[in-house]
């Protein structure tokens, strides 16, 4: 059987901020356990919920360099165990992260306690699978620290990029002051850029703890095809591209899938009325104007309905749809927005609320259950995205029939075919250009399809509805991986 341990700072269905708590969830519950034993730890952090921290069991408490101490809580959910380290000082804020200068000494902490454990709590991997930039310093560890002790050699490590453009950066002499590392790792090339300037004292060179993660792991991985190009050239990759295209033998391009237990239009309690591939025209007519009614637009399940689902920031697109949003509301159609984050963007929103009752509505703020009514009711998911790493939206509304308006980037283009009217072919609508006139050319021409070849719209809900973005093909490709190692 092989073992394999992933280290994250966040996991569903204990702390989530983002899709990396999603992967890390559901991508072990994916593995066949009669060949995989695949185990998860996380910081144990006081935000998680009092009902599961309740069931959590100390299994063992040390004292990391014989002066910082580590707990180590242990939990069976679903057949898989779940570590957690425990550290008043460090994580029992109310909030899992807090400012990058605090979070630098909190993770390099919590990389060097999950290696530091090991010996003490009965599971020894023969691979850790390392999530962002919060763990990137166990292979470093791994390859430096800790490879005197006979149990930790022959350990292998992977390394995802969930999100390259949150690294964990600072200077040289901070990162090396929190994490303890030897003088070796701070040379130019390793967690330190080969192009510095000489000049200036070593301890002020800016120093990343992504780096080292890709430095000194077997394997890197990201969480598409088109992203690991990406993140290859100087515009997508953040100072970072250097050492992935040294390492591009080594990157493989792995796409995210969804949880289809949790979303499945056939079975999920959240929407209204239930459907599949049989019903999904009559259903979700039903399911828009229940929308509708609870967004306080006009009811009338012929008017096309767009949404957005996201985190209100830049990287989102919401700059084009700033843009466009006069132009749009000319249009024959109704706009549901649920989200939160920049207060620019919040406050933009809740303006064309305020100017165009009845046709946009905002909620400002994020509702799990209300997501998944606007995935069954909305016609079309807007993700213009500057870029996407992955992507779950755009997955979630094709296995729900919402047609996705995506910007061909990351992620999206790897899984949202662009629509051919004449072929009859795609799932959805796509833009290559990053401008808000090629965003607004496919907004008119997704109003057109819809109001005037209702048939091809039809066929186009159901070839995205018929594809599987669940984990089992991601899984077959992370079990090639694993086997290569």
């Amino acid at each position: 059987m092989k073992k394999i341990l992933f280290a994250a700072s966040e996991c569903v269905p204990f702390v989530k901020t983002g899709g990396l708590a999603d992967v890390v969830g559901s991508l072990p519950q994916a593995f066949n356990k009669s060949e995989y034993d695949i185990r998860v730890i996380i910081p144990c952090y006081h935000a998680i919920r009092p009902d599961w921290r309740e069931k959590m069991e100390t299994i063992y408490y040390f004292q990391m360099d014989n002066r910082i101490y580590v707990g180590v809580k242990r939990l069976e959910h679903d057949g898989i165990t779940y570590y957690f380290i425990d550290n008043e000082q460090y994580f029992s804020g109310i909030v899992p992260y807090y400012d990058m200068f605090q979070d630098l000494e909190r993770f390099a902490y919590f990389s060097k306690a999950v290696l530091s454990a090991l010996p003490l709590i009965g599971f020894r991997p023969d691979i850790i699978h390392c999530h962002d930039w919060q763990t990137s310093l166990i292979p470093v560890y791994l390859n430096t620290v800790f490879q005197g002790d006979p149990f930790f050699r022959g350990i292998r490590t992977v390394f995802t990029i969930h999100n390259i453009r949150f690294k964990g950066e600072w200077d040289v002499g901070h990162i090396r002051w929190v994490s303890g590392l030897p003088n070796e790792c701070f040379e130019p090339g390793l967690l330190v850029s080969p192009y510095q300037n000489r000049s200036i004292p070593r301890d002020d060179w800016n120093c990343t703890m992504m780096r080292g993660g890709i430095v000194y792991s077997d394997y890197v991985t990201t969480v598409s095809n088109t992203y690991s190009w990406e993140i290859q050239t100087p515009g997508f990759g953040e100072g970072l591209d250097d050492i992935l295209k040294w390492r591009h033998e080594r990157l493989w391009g792995i796409i995210n899938g969804i949880d289809y237990k949790v979303w499945d239009p056939k079975a999920d309690k959240r929407i209204p009325f239930n459907y599949g591939l049989n019903n999904f025209t009559s259903m979700r007519k039903k399911n828009k104007k229940a929308l509708q009614k609870e967004m306080g637009l006009k009811e009338d399940e012929n008017v096309l309905t767009f949404a957005i689902v996201s985190r209100l920031t830049d990287q989102k697109g919401l700059d084009l749809i700033d843009q466009v949003m006069d132009r749009l509301c000319a249009m024959n159609i109704n706009l549901i927005v649920l989200g939160t984050g920049n207060e620019y963007y919040e406050n933009m929103f809740r303006y064309y609320q305020g100017k165009y009752p009845g046709k946009v509505a905002a909620c400002i703020g994020y509702s799990e259950d209300l997501a998944h009514r606007i995935y069954a009711g909305a016609d079309a998911l807007l993700v213009p995205s500057a870029f996407e790493p992955c992507g779950l939206t755009q997955l979630i509304s094709l296995r729900y029939g919402a047609v996705p308006i995506v910007h061909e980037t990351g992620g999206l283009k790897d899984t949202v075919k662009p629509f051919n009217e004449f072929e009859d072919t795609g799932t959805g609508f796509s833009f290559a250009n990053y401008s808000s006139s090629d965003l607004i050319d496919r907004l008119k021409h997704a109003e057109w399809i819809f109001y005037n070849r209702k048939e091809l719209w039809k066929h186009m809900q159901k070839r995205g509805m018929s594809e599987d973005w669940s984990w089992n093909n991601s899984m077959q490709i992370y079990k090639d991986l694993y086997s290569r190692m």
